[in-house]
């Protein structure tokens, strides 16, 4: 009987690993499933809300990309109730740091008057998926 299998019927029985055919390592190993995704958009904490970092996956410059990102931000902050205006911390991965002042240009005012702290570094193998930044943040509500 395969593990998979053997798993669902120890969870639906209540059986021990032993009396399901499991092993103690394999029923201590958790499920992988395909259908589930690897991360969420955004979560919360109390009043806080953690977005997940954003990139540009399509051909652009540094400026199109953090326009592109910073636009994903805010729909997400905005899913999770807050706004670009309550961002108390920034990320921002950049692929090539010679990009920091252009990313800059873009970045400046869109967090309102009072800008959120900052973390900004160059990612030495580079921002997944070709991105020339990826941005995270942290909220409230």
């Amino acid at each position: 009987m395969p593990t998979e299998r053997r798993s669902l019927l120890k969870r639906l029985l209540g059986l021990p690993a032993a009396l399901a055919g499991l092993t103690e390592t394999e029923a201590a190993l958790p499920e992988t499933r395909q259908d589930v995704p690897l991360y969420q958009g955004h979560t919360r904490l109390g009043n806080l809300i953690f977005i997940s970092g954003a990139g540009a996956h399509f051909e652009g410059d540094i400026r199109s990309h953090t326009d592109h990102v910073l636009k994903e931000i805010e729909k997400e902050l905005i899913k999770a109730g807050s706004s670009m205006q309550k961002v108390l911390k920034v990320s921002v991965l950049l692929h090539d740091l010679s990009d920091y002042q252009a990313m800059n240009e873009v970045y400046r005012g869109r967090f309102g008057n009072k800008p959120p702290v900052r973390t900004t570094v160059a990612v030495r193998a580079g921002v997944p998926n070709d991105s020339l930044v990826e941005i995270d943040c942290i909220a409230y509500i």
